[in-house]
């Protein structure tokens, strides 16, 4: 056992074993199967789960690269699961090599951070084959997430994806300077329990982490750095890791000019950030971005960057979007329709498109929360987009589909407390009981003609957003969410507390 394991906090954690806190194979099953049949954007009918040990396999089909990455990811979330493997098959519609091959080259040439890549990509049966040269391992993460997103992509060949080697690489000394730093900063990860050791190129993780999820995020932050293979067989995955008290101990204040630092490190790792000029200031927490920025994704994925940074308390986004060169109006609205076509959600949904100025409106009716913010994320990547007004209405007898069965750990109803209202925030509770970064936060349910209201404190800005997101998807037809992320400043909590006031928090 690695030394600094050795305190008396992590004895007493150590001492809670997952069955100990009802943590069965049988649950985890369960609530996994749960939430993949209320989680939209999933044929869930067509996927099997089982579990040994706290490890959760995935076998069956769905009908795209992105559905079957999204069930992996609402896996890797419930509380309990250790690992998660994944042999689930895709099955997509049939479409003919030469149409997908254009509409892979169409995908990654409108992304204004792939649009210059050197990069060819030929189609054979639904699988991709991509070739050619990249500058970082973050560039191929993103030619692949472009790839995935394509409707009609069965699986992708990215060996000859090569990533071009500088003339300065880093040492093993600054690989593993590197690695620490990223975890100490990254709210996604708590790397109070984990030790980081690099030789030759490959970097060894040890110690423990109290989700799955954090573990495939600790692999990422290693090959980000310039990992040439990335060993977690001495990482382990245990519940007591989850720990209010050791996780409280990562949000502790920091100093504005350690957050401004480490936010423009940070965002050196974006690629779609690489002709950018973007100006960062910090004041007790709260962190203000100005300058410009090609794409209005590039814009919204910033900020989300900025807010996975241990310490920032808000974030004030004056960033500019300014397209290298000028689309007009009518070029662009074409483009959003056909990008939605192609997408792998979107391309069954009829959505009404207008452009004025660059900036775009959606209108008519989808299934989902999840397709609405889908249209939405897909109408922002399009070069020319300034903003995105998006009025697609959600319907809500879909709402409110596939929640009759009972959630592990839910409540029945009681009959002297009959109601629609009711049963929802049960189901929201019972979301929150089961996830892992939701399961322990002070969060509080009320819910009064289909509309849940979330009061109290959480960890973070992802738990936040991951609480808004829960509720949603059990069904709830508005989220007023006026949550507080948890600090331990007076002066930011009281900060905080009038931006809810006054709706200014995201």
């Amino acid at each position: 056992m690695i030394a600094h394991l050795e305190t008396p906090l992590v004895a007493q954690c150590s001492t809670l074993s997952d069955s100990a806190n009802g943590v069965t194979d049988r649950i985890i099953t369960a609530a996994i199967e749960t939430l993949l049949a209320t989680k939209k954007g999933l044929s869930s009918h067509l996927i099997t789960v089982s579990t040994h040990e706290g490890l959760v396999k995935l076998t069956g089909f769905t009908d795209n690269l992105l559905a079957r990455q999204r069930a992996k990811d609402i896996a890797l979330a419930v509380r309990g699961v250790r690992g998660v493997t994944s042999t689930v098959a895709v099955r997509t519609d049939e479409v003919g090599d030469a149409e997908l091959q254009r509409d892979v080259a169409r995908a990654l040439a409108d992304d204004c951070a792939t649009n210059d890549y050197q990069v060819h990509c030929t189609a054979v049966d639904g699988v991709v084959t991509a070739t050619g040269l990249v500058q970082s391992w973050t560039e191929k993460q993103l030619v692949l997430r472009v790839l995935q997103g394509v409707r009609g992509v069965r699986a992708f060949v990215a060996d000859h994806l090569t990533i071009r080697g500088g003339a300065i690489r880093n040492s093993d000394a600054e690989i593993t300077t590197q690695v620490r730093e990223l975890l100490d900063w990254d709210i996604r990860v708590n790397g109070a329990l984990v030790e980081v050791h690099t030789s030759d190129q490959v970097v060894h993780l040890s110690g423990t982490v109290g989700m799955a999820a954090e573990k495939d995020r600790l692999v990422a932050i290693a090959y980000q750095t310039g990992a040439t293979r990335v060993d977690t067989s001495d990482l382990l995955v245990a519940y007591w890791a989850l720990g209010r008290a050791i996780r409280r101990e990562k949000v502790a204040p920091k100093t504005d000019e350690a957050i401004a630092r480490t936010v423009r490190d940070t965002l050196r790792f974006n690629p779609r950030m690489r002709a950018s000029e973007t100006l960062v200031q910090v004041h007790e927490g709260v962190v203000t971005l100005a300058g410009t920025v090609r794409n209005l994704r590039t814009k919204q994925d910033t900020e989300q960057d900025v807010r996975h940074v241990v310490g920032v308390a808000n974030v004030h986004n004056l960033l500019k979007v300014r397209p290298e060169r000028l689309v007009p109006d009518e070029d662009i609205c074409p483009t959003i329709a056909a990008a939605l076509a192609r997408d792998a959600y979107m391309g069954h949904c009829e959505v009404h498109v207008q452009v004025r100025g660059g900036q775009a409106l959606l209108s008519g009716h989808v299934s989902t929360h999840f397709e609405q913010e889908q249209a939405g994320n897909v109408t922002a990547g399009v070069s020319g987009v300034v903003d995105v007004n998006n009025r697609l209405e959600v319907s809500s007898v879909a709402a409110e589909e596939g929640f009759t069965s009972s959630f592990p750990g839910e409540n029945k109803l009681s009959p002297a407390v009959p109601g629609p209202d009711y049963a929802l925030a049960e189901r929201i509770r019972a979301r929150y009981c089961w996830l892992v970064s939701l399961h322990d936060q002070d969060v509080d349910v009320q819910v009064e003609d289909g509309r849940a209201t979330l009061t109290g404190t959480v960890d973070t800005w992802l738990d936040r957003k991951h609480a808004a997101l829960a509720a949603h998807e059990a069904g709830a037809r508005e989220v007023n969410n006026h949550l507080l992320v948890l600090t331990t400043s007076p002066i930011r909590h009281e900060q905080l507390a009038a931006a809810a006031a006054h709706g200014n928090l995201v």
